[in-house]
């Protein structure tokens, strides 16, 4: 484990003093690759930083033992072994983490796209209350959300709704998202106060750029069109809202949220090549005999991969078997417990050595 750690820590230093030179404080690009490859390398490095120190203070505590302390110092020396002990262990173990192959989407933007499933007007309520999640967790990590497209239902719910989520390591916590949430509750329209079981599917993608995907301006239709529903008059009036076709594969993209036609195409052609990048993905995946993300489910939207059951106060998530007791915290945006422990399964099967 040490030997790649050393490698880590010395990049981050040669890092530090590219960064330093002033031909490249004036090079943009270079500038914010290396800023990128930099945060990358930091969590590792700040912990065998921490690692080391620990090790080094875990040495000094035990050498002391054997210098004929007097009884309660060396009592107190014990104790401040076991700390440090546990406190080594624990380092280790994110270590360990921290070397594994990583996803290289982790750190980018996403593009989600809720929509209400089986049930009605109550999975419609449920996707609205999806994405309410959502954007607490966001803003609990300050990360930012903004609407590409809304499609409304007539009490408050959401037939669906696709939007960004910008901040660093989105993707990284929100792609155990993907699947068939189902919830279980007494929906508000029930006079008889009967449980109703409805669904919504969510679909998280790595926001891709023109480097990650190149879309070719022949293959793309553009209509434009008024907006509709609430928005002001400049929204009502002008033809600002844009659906974008991509014609090789029939995949169909509007963008009415933005006051401006060119803020909606740049929206539009985002989502667009996000939704190519997956199906390309998707694509591989299939020919691949092992996902490495078979472990918490490869986020295919025909699987049910969490149910939120209200008259119970309980979460289960099915790919790893966990139960949670704070359905109301969680539908207000906690979702670290969740995620965390969906990580822990992924890096869990990863460390696992092949059959």
């Amino acid at each position: 484990m040490i030997e790649p750690l050393e490698k880590m820590e010395k990049r981050y230093q040669e890092i530090d003093r590219q960064m330093a030179r002033p031909e490249v404080a004036t090079d943009l690009a270079k500038l914010q690759a290396l800023a990128r490859e930099r945060a990358s390398l930091d969590g590792a490095v700040r912990g065998y930083r921490e690692y080391k120190a620990v090790k080094k203070s875990l040495g000094e505590t035990r050498a002391m033992l054997t210098e004929g302390l007097d009884e309660e110092m060396a009592a107190l020396a014990g104790q401040e072994i076991e700390a440090l002990e546990a406190r080594l262990e624990g380092l280790e173990a994110l270590l360990k983490q921290a070397l594994l192959p990583k996803d290289p989407n982790d750190e980018k933007d996403i593009i989600m796209e809720i929509r209400a499933g089986t049930g009605g007007s109550e999975a419609a309520l449920f996707a609205a209350d999806l994405f309410r999640m959502y954007s607490r967790y966001a803003q609990s990590r300050g990360w930012k959300t903004d609407v590409i497209s809304l499609s409304e239902s007539g009490i408050g719910g959401f037939k669906e709704i696709v939007f960004e989520v910008r901040g660093r390591g989105a993707f990284s916590r929100l792609k155990y998202e993907r699947g068939v949430h189902r919830v279980q509750r007494v929906p508000v329209t029930e006079a008889s106060g009967r449980i109703h079981t409805s669904t919504a599917t969510v679909a998280v993608l790595p926001k891709a750029g023109e480097v990650d995907i190149a879309v070719n301006p022949d293959d793309i239709k553009v209509d434009v069109f008024h907006s509709g529903g609430a928005g002001g008059q400049n929204v009502n009036k002008v033809a600002t809202a844009i659906r974008m076709t991509h014609l090789p594969t029939g995949m169909v993209v509007v963008c009415q949220d933005e006051r401006s036609q060119l803020q909606n195409k740049i929206k539009a052609m985002s989502v667009l090549r996000s939704r190519l990048l997956d199906m390309e993905r998707r694509r591989q995946e299939e020919k691949m005999t092992q996902d490495r993300r078979s472990q918490v489910g490869g986020g295919e939207r025909a699987e049910k991969i969490r149910t939120y059951n209200f008259p119970q106060d309980r979460v289960s998530d099915h790919r790893i078997g966990l139960t949670l007791h704070n359905l109301p915290r969680i539908m207000d945006g906690d979702l670290d417990g969740l995620v965390d422990a969906l990580a822990a399964a992924e890096a869990e099967h990863l460390e696992a050595p092949p059959a």
